[in-house]
């Protein structure tokens, strides 16, 4: 599973979030010996707790963040074409709220996103009439006008994991549950200690640079680094959402403001479900600590409420969760003032010997231009080869070829006509072109061994294990998938069980 090399390393990440995965994708890509550590799974903090959206970011205009929003349109592109199974168009409607934005400004703003970067496959904005379409058939008779535009959905805690395995193609040493405790230069190279999260035993690796890229525990990893003093003031801001049964019949998704003048999002999720959200509110406590409050899921139900025919009540709720965004400022401000905080990507590098980078703030949008950025400022102080040609392929999983993901769905359908077609098509929008290794050998239902609930199988199960570094149901349930939304608790246990007694079997 690791692929280990030789050591030092030329570069060591520590962070196994969706920047940490993408920066040891992009250097193993450029051929350079690369590590990755997490303390935790991967994953585990702020890139499997966002808004599941890979977008320009609309609300970013407002505050004339241009760079911002032109380089995440582009980035959309460029990901639906490396992880096709992964990024998928949705059509986004924004109702019209005469009182918030006049329809000028919204026109206007739409104008802007359809034109700050260029489009190959998503169509552009258009104003609707919401009475009589089918855009409309979920919202209150009181709107009467709304826009429709394109964004895309994606599944985040799978993008971190179809970096890492693009990582480990390339020969990178992946590392799960490894902390660093402690790291320092010495003979021109950074030693790190390292401990086993499950067995507590400590060793050290040594790497010719290092890279922070810890997300929101940025700061306290910066603390193990001797002699690395960073500067930036990070601010922690905690995003909730809530996961309901499904409101409406059509794929289209819904942008919406709010009565405090932000904006919140509601789109289809899972097939049967609903994402609402998100919240923007300070965070002071550890990042591991965080949860949805009360206040905040009141404040999600009252807003998405003020558009819907059927109100959705907190009964209705079947998922809560919330992640912490590290976001960094760009200028003064109050502690309770969060207009001075930014949703784009900063460095610092401190180079006084063997260099290591810190990686600040971030959008999951953005995570490969990121990575060849850190790339760039890393090859003025480090020794920085060129991408190999095959870098810039879909990462695993993601090449279905001239006949595209539709087409690759339908040929396991006939060769594997016994597969259920909601699991087939699950397999493949999870795993792509891997979705073949998975089935194996399996030629009926009976070979993919013992059930665990909805349409789990221990096939599934011990393929996440063996390639995709899980070691626990939570692991599978709500990162590698989201079956915790279909499995009982009782079914959950029987997982967690089978999956202690593999790893205790070794």
């Amino acid at each position: 599973m690791t692929n280990p090399q030789a050591e030092p390393y030329d570069l060591f990440v520590i962070g196994g979030g969706i920047n940490g995965a993408a920066i040891a994708c992009a250097a193993a890509g450029r051929g350079l010996a690369v590590a990755l550590a997490d303390a935790r799974d991967f994953g585990f903090g702020t890139s499997s707790r966002s808004s599941k959206l890979i977008h320009g970011g609309l609300r970013y205009l407002e505050t004339y963040d241009f760079r911002l929003v032109r380089h995440a349109l582009q980035e959309r592109e460029i990901l639906m074409a490396r992880t096709p199974h992964l990024v998928w168009p949705i059509r986004l409607v924004l109702p019209h709220v005469p009182a918030l934005r006049p329809r000028w400004m919204i026109r206007l703003g739409l104008f802007l996103y359809d034109h700050l970067a260029s489009r190959k496959t998503l169509p552009g904005s258009e104003m609707i009439r919401l009475h009589g379409h089918a855009f409309g058939a979920p919202l209150k008779e009181d709107y009467e006008f709304a826009f429709a535009y394109s964004d895309c959905r994606g599944d985040d805690a799978r993008l971190v994991i179809a970096n890492l395995l693009g990582a480990q193609a390339f020969g990178a040493t992946i590392l799960p549950r490894q902390k660093v405790t402690a790291a320092q230069r010495a003979d021109g190279k950074w030693r790190i200690t390292l401990e086993d999260a499950a067995s507590g035993e400590t060793r050290e690796v040594t790497a010719r640079a290092l890279v922070n890229a810890a997300g929101p525990w940025v700061d306290h990893v910066a603390g193990t680094l001797a002699g690395v003093i960073t500067h930036r003031r990070m601010r922690l801001v905690r995003g909730s959402h809530i996961v309901v049964p499904r409101l409406w019949a059509g794929e289209q998704g819904y942008f919406l403001q709010t009565t405090d003048n932000r904006t919140m999002e509601m789109f289809p999720y899972e097939d049967d479900f609903t994402s609402i959200g998100t919240t923007d509110t300070p965070w002071e406590r550890p990042p591991e600590e965080v949860d949805v409050s009360p206040d905040e899921i009141d404040y999600m139900l009252a807003q998405v409420n003020n558009y819907l025919k059927t109100p959705v009540r907190r009964a209705d709720i079947r998922w809560a969760y919330a992640g912490v965004r590290p976001l960094f400022e760009v200028g003064g401000g109050r502690d309770s003032d969060l207009t001075t905080l930014t949703r784009d990507y900063a460095f610092e590098i401190d180079n006084q010997g063997p260099p290591a980078l810190t990686v600040f703030g971030g959008k999951l949008t953005t995570h490969r231009r990121m990575a060849e950025d850190a790339m760039a400022r890393l090859a003025a102080v480090f020794s920085m080869p060129a991408p190999k040609p095959e870098a810039s392929n879909p990462l695993p999983g993601g090449a279905f070829g001239a006949d595209g993901l539709v087409g690759f769905e339908a040929s396991l359908a006939r060769r594997h006509a016994w597969l259920p077609a909601p699991l087939r098509r699950r397999w493949v929008r999870n795993y792509g072109t891997r979705a073949k290794a998975l089935i194996g050998a399996a030629g009926n239902i009976a070979d993919l061994g013992q059930h665990f609930g909805y349409d789990l199988y221990q096939r599934e199960v011990d393929f996440l294990m063996q390639t995709e570094w899980a070691a626990n149901a939570e692991d599978v349930l709500w990162r590698r998938t989201k079956l915790g939304l279909r499995l009982t608790n009782e079914e959950a246990a029987k997982l967690a069980a089978y999956m202690a007694e593999q790893i205790e079997l070794g």
